[in-house]
């Protein structure tokens, strides 16, 4: 059956206006603090912003500026959102126009001043569609003169910027066999990269690369070799086909190494490895690949033969950094695995590895990153008590990097899970994961913080600590400050050196996503969403 969207051009809305998003502004994206035009500020992962105009003497003047109200009709309110529509979207500001997703696979432009819609296109979606986490979008890219968003029924479609009309749209994958789109697609060069969800029904996970002007696919990555493809020995006979490494999480780029890095997702079934014996590559990894090609540059897999639903699903933050003496250029990981990683960029070779959140899984890593088990740790069926739970020690939230105070910042999870084994028997586009966990377990619910780590060693050097266990991302700029939120709706920023709170504001809706700044009219705005709306904060006049 054919499906139809529907795109609403706000009537009396001012045409929109402004530069194309070239290649090089993306590759510059620094320069212009102004705008925020990628998923994580820039190609790098940082989540930082070079705006100082909010800053600790003064952040706690800051006054709401406008609320966009999502539709009801697919999230709910703002006090009450549905439960599988949560709001996970990264807003991209570029000269005076928002542009953002909204749960399922909607996408809205709107004006940066005063939050009027210019457009929104309405995804018509089948009836059912089977996903792991929620029917949520995280995301769009911005290229040329176009928006691109991934949908839950597996397609990546290419809007008109100025009026929100589809332009192409492609199938990806067939959402019936546990397909779908969940991620922020990022632009580079003439192209658009989109990973894919269905870790939990055994998908075999891939990444692929657009044409961004015809939408044809350029190349394809699959996470999860098949036949006479180096890492196809570490799956035992067939379970590389339904061996997942989904990919649901939007990478970096590094343009002078030419290399796509981007984190890949657990091996299926979840929490039963006795149906895929072997290291599962390229399962639970940070891959490079050559852009242009797609071709594996190298890969580093933090939890070989992952039982515990570990994904590698993080940002990667890149940084041109002194290391032991000489400059490198590094990776910085702070995985779900509850260790903190450095990685060469150049080679994937481990240089550090510390835990940054309780865990009790490892004995430690070697020294080429590799965890030494420690025994009982397994899922069994019993349960087996294991640190971190199953929400890991961090997750697909954005962490930070602060050039300034060279601080690396994330929102981590103290908790434990009771991981039990059961029975795992693939069926095309049903649940394939071997029982569920715990979590939440009355003798220890767990709790969170935003924490700030010294990446040159690993070590924590400050907590905000949480009431709740955290969904949101964070966000640093020059200011010094860091930007989070939590599940009870509160919306704050930190003094990035000390961990201060120096402001906070409760929104009314859980936040699970991360804060973006940019400049409207030469003034710094903060904005967040939160519940099912996106809300804007500045300084008074």
């Amino acid at each position: 059956m054919r499906r139809l969207a529907l795109t609403l051009w706000i009537l009396g809305a001012a045409p929109l206006t402004g530069q194309q998003v070239t290649y090089e502004r993306l590759l510059n994206a620094d320069r212009e603090p102004a705008n925020w035009m990628t998923y994580s500020g820039t190609y790098r992962g940082w989540r930082y912003s070079p705006l100082d105009q909010i800053k600790r003497e003064n952040v706690q003047k800051l006054k709401l500026k406008w609320v966009y109200q999502m539709s009801a009709q697919d999230v709910g309110t703002t006090h009450q959102v549905n439960a599988t529509h949560t709001v996970e979207t990264t807003p991209l500001v570029v000269d005076g126009i928002m542009y953002f997703s909204e749960p399922p696979s909607n996408a809205v432009a709107v004006d940066v001043k005063t939050g009027r819609p210019f457009w929104r296109y309405r995804r018509s979606l089948p009836k059912k569609i089977n996903v792991c986490c929620g029917q949520v979008n995280r995301g769009v890219a911005v290229s040329g003169d176009r928006v691109y968003i991934g949908t839950v029924d597996a397609h990546l479609v290419a809007l008109d910027a100025k009026t929100g009309a589809v332009l192409w749209d492609v199938e990806v994958a067939d959402y019936r066999t546990g397909h779908s789109i969940t991620v922020a697609p990022l632009a580079v060069k003439d192209m658009i990269i989109t990973g894919i969800s269905g870790g939990e029904y055994g998908i075999r996970g891939f990444l692929d690369a657009y044409d961004a002007a015809t939408g044809k696919r350029k190349w394809r990555f699959w996470t999860i070799p098949g036949p006479g493809e180096p890492g196809n020995e570490t799956w035992e006979g067939d379970s590389w086909k339904p061996g997942g490494g989904p990919t649901w999480v939007t990478g970096s780029f590094d343009p002078e190494q030419n290399l796509i890095i981007w984190g890949t997702g657990n091996p299926s079934p979840d929490w039963n490895g006795d149906v895929r014996k072997g290291d599962n590559l390229y399962s639970d990894c940070a891959i490079a690949l050559d852009a242009d090609t797609g071709k594996l540059k190298w890969h580093f897999q933090f939890v070989p033969h992952d039982v515990h639903d570990w994904d590698a699903t993080q940002v990667p933050v890149l940084v041109d950094e002194e290391w032991e003496g000489q400059p490198r250029k590094l990776v910085y990981w702070a995985h779900r695995n509850a260790f903190f990683y450095v990685l060469d960029r150049k080679t994937g070779k481990f240089l550090l590895g510390k835990p940054f959140a309780k865990q009790t899984w490892a004995e430690r890593l070697d020294e080429n990153g590799r965890p030494v088990r420690l025994p009982n740790t397994e899922p069994s069926a019993e349960g087996t008590l294991v640190w971190p739970g199953v929400q890991g020690g961090t997750n697909w939230y954005s962490p930070s990097y602060n050039p300034l105070t060279r601080l690396f910042y994330l929102s981590a999870w103290e908790n434990v899970g009771l991981y039990r084994k059961g029975e795992a028997v693939y069926s095309p586009g049903n649940r394939y994961i071997g029982s569920v966990p715990e979590i939440d377990l009355p003798e220890d619910p767990g709790w969170g913080a935003v924490r700030a780590l010294n990446p040159k060693t690993g070590e924590k050097v400050w907590d905000y600590k949480l009431h709740t266990k955290p969904w949101a991302g964070v966000l640093s700029t020059a200011g010094k400050l860091v930007f989070g939120g939590s599940d009870e709706g509160y919306f704050f920023a930190l003094d990035a050196e000390s961990g201060k709170e120096l402001w906070r504001v409760n929104l009314g809706g859980r936040i699970r996503s991360s804060a973006i700044t940019f400049l409207q009219e030469g003034r710094q705005v903060v904005a967040i969403a939160s519940g099912s709306a996106i809300f804007t904060f500045e300084l008074p006049d």
